[in-house]
């Protein structure tokens, strides 16, 4: 059984084999997953996990260079926006409309769905490296 880190084997995975500039999605539970795209599934009923509990999680495994996320957060959604640059304060950000980020969850290698209902609470984490 293992020990530390993240526990569901298929978020351990992915971000095992992420490359520089590769893609993950962390999304509420409302948001569009294109066919295609690794969908994992951990939300279990409304508001759990939250979108901050896995963020965190991975936060602690993926080195994170750029986030991606929709201007709608900003607007729409003031706290949780504050709170998640708050876990992420040094990384580069790109800031998108909505439409335009439900386009680029295509490129995403998986998407990662919440239980978060929270209006736009969706994120694109783009892999730095370690060195």
């Amino acid at each position: 059984m293992k020990k530390i880190g993240i526990m569901n084997s298929e978020i351990s995975t992915i971000i095992s084999k992420l490359g520089h500039t590769d893609r993950i999605v962390i999304c509420d539970a409302g948001l569009p997953i294109p066919d295609g795209v690794k969908r994992i599934d951990v939300a279990l009923k409304a508001g759990l996990p939250s979108f901050l509990d896995v963020l965190q999680v991975i936060l602690e495994e993926m080195q994170v260079e750029r986030i991606h996320y929709a201007n709608e957060m900003i607007e729409v959604s003031p706290a949780l926006y504050e709170k998640m640059k708050q876990e992420l304060p040094h990384v580069e950000e790109n800031i998108i409309s909505h439409e335009e980020f439900k386009k680029r969850t295509n490129e995403a290698k998986a998407i990662i769905r919440t239980g978060e209902c929270t209006p736009y609470a969706n994120v694109i984490l783009e892999a730095g490296v370690t060195f």
